[in-house]
């Protein structure tokens, strides 16, 4: 792809798997936003995992402002944005590991692995947890798809390839 690493949707099946992902659990959205399942400070812990793993510089950004207003610490922040979660809770690494493995497989993890994650938060908190991962995952996706249409039109100039 010439100098542009970052992860893009390959295709329209993919992007519209996800958009269907997430419309038809719009009714969960508002209770995931509103920390009614899972804590704020965790969603954007979460949100900054796959980040890190997708390297959206759009998300990258709001996910960290977002983490300060929820109380995360600037080293915390950084840490996470190296795929590193030191000064993260301890009872949130195991879903920050499953995150990673989430974004790094393209959201298509192991079922091992989230059998793992089933039995330590439960299937409720679990189904919350890849709600968000996937919202982050358009996100990102959708963020690096526009920057490497800006990369290609511009012959690299524009987009942040790299």
């Amino acid at each position: 792809m010439n100098g542009f690493r970052r992860r893009i949707y390959r295709s329209s099946g993919a992007f519209f798997k996800d958009l269907h992902g997430i419309m038809s659990r719009r009714q969960e959205i508002r209770s995931l936003m509103q920390g009614e399942i899972i804590e704020p400070a965790f969603r954007e812990r979460l949100m900054l995992v796959v980040t890190n793993v997708n390297e959206c510089r759009y998300c990258s950004y709001a996910h960290a402002k977002g983490a300060l207003s929820e109380g995360i610490s600037e080293e915390e922040i950084e840490a996470l944005g190296h795929g590193m979660f030191e000064g993260s809770p301890a009872e949130e690494v195991p879903a920050l590991l499953y995150a990673q493995h989430w974004a790094e497989t393209d959201g298509e993890p192991e079922a091992e692995a989230r059998a793992r994650v089933v039995a330590r938060y439960g299937e409720k908190v679990v189904e919350a947890i890849e709600l968000a991962l996937r919202m982050i995952r358009m996100g990102n996706l959708s963020g690096n798809t526009f920057d490497y249409i800006l990369y290609r039109v511009s012959f690299g100039r524009l987009g942040a390839g790299n």
